[in-house]
Order: C-alpha cells, then structure tokens, then sequence
C-alpha cells in the first residue's frame, strides 16, 4: 500500500535550527492543526515531545484531545471556549468573549492587519473590558502576520502596530499574559526574538518559504510520500492508457499501476502536464481515484520526497502537498 516516511532526525534538526532563531526551544509552539500539515498529528506530537517541545497548536478540542498528555499548553484555534485546565481558546471575534464559559483560558487575536481573524485594535478597550466582565482568564495576546514570507515593509508595519496593542495591555493590569505573533516566516526572517513565544508551521517540518534574498536557514523536509506496485503490463506502441486514453505510448513499454491516487488525496492534475515523481518518473494518463500508473516494475517508487519542489508542478504551495493527504495513508517513522 501507499505509505508515507517521516524521518525523525530531520524534524528534529528543523526545530534545531527555530531554537536557535527563537533562543530556546522553550519558546516554540509547534502548530499541529490539520493532522501536522499532513505528517500525523499524534506521530509528529510524540517527535515534538521527545525534542524537548513544551507547547502546541491545534485546530479544535477533536485534535486536542489526541495530544492532551504531551505538552504543557495547548492552544486551540477555533472550537467552542470551555473551561479547562490545560486548553486556552482563541478569541477571534466580540461575539466569542460574550459566548465563552466562565472561567475558561483565552487568548486574544488582535487583527493588525491581515483583516481575516481577530478583533479590531480599536476594539482592544471593549475587548478587555468583555473579557474581565465575563470572568475569562486572559493567558495570551497574539497576532497573525498577512505577508511574513515576501519582500516589502508590511511585516514591520504590523509589527508596529502589535506593539501598540501589547503596551495597551500591559498597562490594562492583566499579569501572566503571553504575546506572540511570530509564524514560521517572520522567525526565519529576524535577527532578534523578544516575545514568549514563536507559532512553528510550515518551517519544522522542512519548507522555508522566504525568497532567497533573505538569509538561508538550512530546512529539511520530513516527509516522503511512497507508492505500491499493484500490477504490471507490457504495452505496445500506440496503445492508450488510462480514463479516456489520455496517454498513448509512442514505443513498446512495460508499466505499473501504483496505488495511489486523488482519493488518498494526491492531486488529478492536468494530464497533459504530467507530474514527474521524486525518481524522474512521469505519471503516465489521468490520475485515477486509486491509481496511478508509471513506466516502471519497480515494487515501490518514491513519489514526493519535497513538497515545495513538487508543488511547483502544480502551481500551488507545500501546504496544500501535504495538508491534502489522506490521513488514512499509514505513516512511518524512519
């Protein structure tokens, strides 16, 4: 069957290379939503754990639940605001403050810009004022940068306007609280790192999306996607391949069907632009819900082994590569 590798000392070695931008490994949160951008949410939280990590990210209590006993806090980023112990919840709007439980930990997402999530700045007073009305614990302030990863001013630009949000904060009389805005991009990007603590995506596990005129920090991709051998065939010159016969072989050639396909949640694509896997080999005919086929006899084939270089091929971006897989494919750590 299908199944997807994950190599243990490059994750590893990523968080490595953040500790050493953010100054401690105290300081990261490994953003888990999503089953780990694809890699396995609870394979890739034991990783994190076992490298010392203390805090985590995730999408709802659903993915909460599963890493409960591995880290210190756990942030949930959007689900029903419960009162528990270990969980806070993210305020992303006034409504969520007024329907929040008694007592519950919160978080308060400030929009300084991207305009997506979050309460307006010039909603900070009412917002605070809410929160201590309604007798929520207030543990962190973030922000969520729109374009960390590209060239230009605007990164700064809300930079400067989370500091006007934390000074308005510190001054409210609320203690303990954690700020924190940084996402992979802004981390690989800056020299200096003062906040408590930095949200890690995309960069540990392997992918540094700046462009190459910011310094490189040496990333290594965790995961690599293999293929099965269900069949082989001989194919004669002229025959067609696949769902409407999309490919026709121009010389006599001995092919496979993979198992593989966009039901395990790789792309169908444009058949007339094949995708050309990890070992060179172009993805002959349509992609089939279960199947691919490829000129090889080979027991397994290695698909992807870099989601930036194979997202390229399709014009998108590693976090679609990786998030779209099925999380039905076994992963396995090497």
């Amino acid at each position: 069957m299908a199944f997807i590798t994950i190599n243990r000392q490059n994750f590893h070695h990523n968080l490595n290379q953040i500790a050493l931008k953010a100054g401690s490994v105290d300081k990261i949160a490994i953003v888990l939503k999503d089953n780990a951008y694809g890699h396995g949410l609870e394979i890739m939280a034991r990783l994190a754990k076992e490298f010392g990590i203390k805090h985590t990210i995730v999408k709802n209590l659903k993915e909460a639940e599963v890493v409960s006993a591995l880290f210190e806090t756990i942030l949930i980023l959007n689900d029903e605001i419960v009162k528990d112990d270990l969980y806070s919840f993210t305020i992303n709007s006034l409504s969520d403050i007024v329907k929040a439980e008694k007592g519950a930990k919160v978080e308060l997402k400030v929009d300084t810009g991207m305009h997506r999530n979050g309460i307006a700045i010039n909603e900070l007073d009412e917002a605070l004022t809410l929160i201590e009305k309604q007798g929520l614990n207030l543990v962190g302030v973030m922000t969520h940068f729109r374009s960390a990863d590209e060239m230009g001013s605007e990164l700064f630009w809300q930079q400067k306007q989370f500091e006007t949000v934390k000074n308005k904060v510190e001054k409210s009389g609320f203690a303990n609280v954690r700020f924190h805005s940084h996402n992979s991009a802004a981390i690989l990007r800056s020299r200096n790192f003062d906040e408590d603590m930095v949200r890690v995506g995309i960069a540990a596990y392997g992918y540094n999306e700046l462009p190459y005129s910011f310094d490189d920090v040496s990333l290594k991709a965790v995961m690599m996607l293999h293929a099965s051998k269900v069949s082989t065939r001989e194919v004669k010159k002229s025959q067609r391949l696949g769902y409407a016969g999309d490919f026709i072989a121009s010389k006599d050639m001995t092919v496979s069907t993979y198992d593989l396909g966009y039901g395990d949640g790789w792309t169908r694509a444009d058949s007339s632009k094949p995708y050309i896997t990890a070992e060179g080999l172009p993805i002959l005919g349509r992609v089939s819900m279960d199947f691919i086929i490829l000129e090889s006899q080979e027991d397994e084939v290695i698909i992807m082994n870099n989601a930036k270089e194979a997202a390229k091929q399709f014009d998108t971006i590693s976090y679609e590569m990786t998030t779209s897989l099925s999380s039905e494919i076994p992963r396995i750590i090497i």
